[in-house]
């Protein structure tokens, strides 16, 4: 006789039930084991503080925007995961306080083309040397950092994100 003549269909019910269970489990440790390898050597805490000018020419520091939630995001005009995000970053620029850091080594005037021409307009601070994206530990784009209003690191991603899952913890550091 097979196992599955023998074996109940609730016995069987409750294997593949397990079995989901230490699936779902095992996918949720890697994610998480991930994570924590992308993320080693971010800032954490209190963000660290710049200043910088913007690509309109205003200046801008992180200090700015305390007293609310920021989204501070780091891309790059080369990236094509960022290319990904640039739409959900703008929408989320109309509604909540976001300041980006661009590594680009190009000129302002290329950087400010490149941004009309995808119809995205979010507060650019071009970080060609990458002193700021140092200062926050950042090796790799899109990397997304949300600050809560005291100025401290809340969240950290590094890759594609979602614009629902931006916002979703922009809304949670601001509660």
């Amino acid at each position: 006789m097979t196992e599955h003549a023998t074996t109940s269909p609730d016995r069987r019910q409750r294997r593949r039930v397990l079995r989901w269970l230490l699936q779902g489990s095992i996918l949720i440790g890697v994610y998480l084991a991930l994570h924590a390898w992308q993320t080693r050597g971010l800032a954490s805490g209190p963000a660290p503080e710049f200043q910088g000018r913007l690509l309109d020419g205003n200046q801008v520091s992180l200090s700015q925007f305390r007293g609310r939630p920021v989204l501070l995001q780091f891309w790059a005009t080369w990236c094509p995961v960022c290319k990904l995000e640039l739409a959900g970053i703008d929408r989320i620029a109309q509604d909540h306080a976001v300041l980006s850091v661009a590594l680009d080594d190009g000129t302002d005037d290329a950087l400010r083309q490149w941004m009309t021409n995808r119809s995205v307009a979010f507060p650019v601070v071009p970080d060609p040397a990458g002193e700021i994206a140092a200062r926050f530990g950042v090796r790799g784009v899109p990397t997304s950092l949300v600050i809560d209003a005291a100025g401290r690191i809340r969240f950290v991603e590094v890759g594609y994100t979602t614009e629902t899952g931006l916002r979703l913890r922009l809304w949670w550091v601001g509660l």
